[in-house]
């Protein structure tokens, strides 16, 4: 299965996702292409390391979002890409490409959703006071970090913690996460029915 890999930073996602399904002969896995709204963006270093073909779309170049959504989509079918994984894309689509791309684009956000959804999860959850946080692997809609639950995992919350500490905890997790999602999805073992997604395993279906 081909995907594509957004990110707009440094691209650590991007790393696990390159060194656990791209260079794995038995994932049967391909990053077909990596596309960054920033030209300086260092998973765009990345993925050129690892032979992987990218790609710069930037919102100035564009005037209007839509017509900046559909030059994505446009290098996105050029590379017959299957799944579209965002991973610190720091973007909202328009609706019309989130309904032409239908349950295609996954993204991870550092919280339990609906909770903290938005830009600062990791400093809101420390605002709050919460005990717990963690990770969420969801199925982008046309709203904001409201799309159904893949998957999440729980992080604890420590009286010590600030910004770096929890969001550098919350990232191991996520690169545990996300590969086996991703891996999940191109089995075809990820089935959505409304809000909830249905995990199909060994002929059964679970609904986490």
């Amino acid at each position: 299965m081909k995907i594509a890999v957004l990110a707009s930073g440094s691209g650590t996602n991007l790393q696990t996702l390159i060194e656990l399904l791209h260079k794995d002969e038995t994932s049967d896995i391909e990053i077909a292409v990596v596309i960054s709204d920033r030209q300086n963006a260092y998973a765009l270093t990345r993925a050129k390391r690892a032979g992987i073909p990218t790609q710069v779309v930037r919102t100035n170049d564009f005037e209007t979002r839509i017509a900046f959504d559909a030059e994505i989509a446009k290098h996105i079918d050029n590379y017959s890409v299957e799944l579209i994984v965002l991973a610190g894309f720091m973007r909202i689509f328009q609706p019309p490409f989130v309904r032409k791309y239908h349950n295609q684009i996954i993204n991870v956000h550092p919280s339990l959703l609906p909770a903290f959804p938005g830009a600062t999860p990791v400093v809101d959850s420390l605002a709050y006071g919460v005990k717990v946080t963690g990770v969420t692997i969801h199925f982008v809609d046309e709203g904001i970090d409201s799309g159904p639950i893949i998957a999440q995992a729980v992080v604890p919350v420590y009286e010590t913690d600030d910004e770096e500490s929890l969001h550098n905890r919350i990232q191991i997790e996520e690169h545990k996460l996300y590969p086996k999602v991703i891996k999940q999805y191109a089995q075809g073992k990820i089935k959505v029915k409304g809000r909830n997604v249905i995990k199909v395993t060994n002929n059964h279906s679970s609904t986490q």
